[in-house]
């Protein structure tokens, strides 16, 4: 097992994207995932989520929701924050926290819909860790037809009642509180039936499935959510009845280009193992790395590398100016979790035997970034998403 997180190459054109302050904070998160996230990989593994206490040191550490204002317990800063907190943790080798799904995606949903009591009342406990946040979209039957989804929400006096079921949920074992997309009219167009609707893990109706037991990203806390006749006050829906979908829509592009940072920083740390690994392993005599296959093995996924890097920095740097658009970033998450399956193969392959050996990280890699092409949108989705605007 590392006991350290790896560092990248360095890239070919030089990022432009951060500063001093950057780099100060992406040391407290490397430092972070160092002493609480990688000594206890194994046990994490084995229990099929994190310990319920790490989301508190987090939390004391500034680590989740730092784009939240300071009135919401956040640091007030911009989402580079947010990438190098994805890079860190991609560096580190770590598939099992789900920050980024709490501080990026659940607290956004809060932020830009919620009303505002219902920001006071959850985003500082997120902020803090008190509270682990989750959003339920996917059901057994639906995946990616998010229109086609059953989980009912009907409203009987000052309550809604819901029933139904939600699979693949990540922090859904630990979760305090999800966001559940429900199906709250009866429109021939289904997208205008779709509501958010907050509801607390302590409800009454509202229980967890265990972990599920998925192929790699085994500390990953994921789980399937069951909704028995659970009742939540009307005031715990998100927005505006009906508006499900469009607030769903504003939020997908920053989902997959927070995939695309994973992968990109997956690709880097895998390299970044291989290299080292080349050099050090000898074969008839000499490095693995002398030989010319090695080198241009090498010379080949560095330059793949150092593409997709340019070009998610550019979506990044759109993203800051709100002008990222829906194609180019499903172009960055089909793109790069492409690149990283095709970088993580050839590493693997590179390292041998040993590349088939858990203990190596190369060997988590492998089997940690294939859902990457699947979730926020299989990378057929996506395809679909950038025809459309040719």
């Amino acid at each position: 097992m590392q006991s350290a997180a790896i560092r990248p190459l360095p890239a070919m054109l030089p990022r432009t994207l951060f500063n001093e302050e950057h780099a100060a904070f992406r040391e407290t998160v490397r430092k972070f995932y160092e002493k609480e996230v990688i000594p206890h990989t194994e046990r994490f593994e084995q229990q099929q989520h994190v310990d319920r206490e790490l989301w508190n040191k987090a939390g004391e550490l500034g680590l989740l929701c730092p784009t939240l204002s300071e009135h919401y317990g956040g640091c007030g800063v911009d989402r580079l924050y947010s990438m190098i907190l994805i890079e860190e943790q991609a560096y580190a080798g770590d598939s099992a926290t789900g920050f980024s799904l709490h501080s990026d995606i659940v607290a956004n949903y809060l932020l830009n819909f919620g009303n505002a009591e219902q920001k006071q009342k959850w985003l500082p406990k997120m902020a803090r860790g008190e509270t682990v946040s989750a959003i339920a979209m996917t059901e057994p039957g639906t995946g990616s037809d998010l229109q086609a989804i059953r989980t009912s929400a009907v409203l009987e006096g000052d309550e809604y009642i819901i029933n139904g079921s939600k699979i693949f949920i990540t922090n859904g074992y630990l979760c305090d509180m999800a966001i559940v997309v429900c199906k709250t009219g009866d429109s021939e167009k289904g997208s205008a039936n779709l509501s958010l609707i907050m509801v607390e893990a302590d409800r009454v109706g509202f229980s967890k499935g265990r972990p599920l037991n998925k192929i790699g990203m085994k500390g990953q806390d994921t789980c399937e959510l069951f909704f028995d006749n659970v009742r939540v006050p009307k005031d715990n829906l998100l927005g505006q009845e009906g508006m499900g979908f469009m607030m769903l829509m504003k939020e997908l592009a920053w989902e997959r280009l927070i995939v695309a940072m994973i992968c990109q920083a997956g690709a880097e740390a895998a390299l970044a193992h291989t290299v080292k690994y080349t050099k050090e392993r000898q074969a008839f005599g000499k490095p693995i790395a002398a030989f010319q296959n090695t080198r241009f093995k090498l010379a080949e996924m560095r330059s793949e590398i150092e593409f997709c890097r340019a070009y998610l920095d550019r979506c990044m740097q759109l993203e800051l100016q709100q002008q990222l658009g829906v194609d180019a970033a499903a172009a960055a998450k089909y793109k790069i979790s492409d690149m990283y399956s095709q970088v993580v193969d050839e590493c693997l392959q590179l390292h041998g035997g040993y590349g088939y050996m858990l203990e190596y990280p190369i060997a988590r890699a492998y089997i940690d970034h294939r859902a990457n092409r699947i979730y926020a949108g299989t990378n057929e989705i996506m395809k679909e998403l950038i025809s459309r605007s040719i």
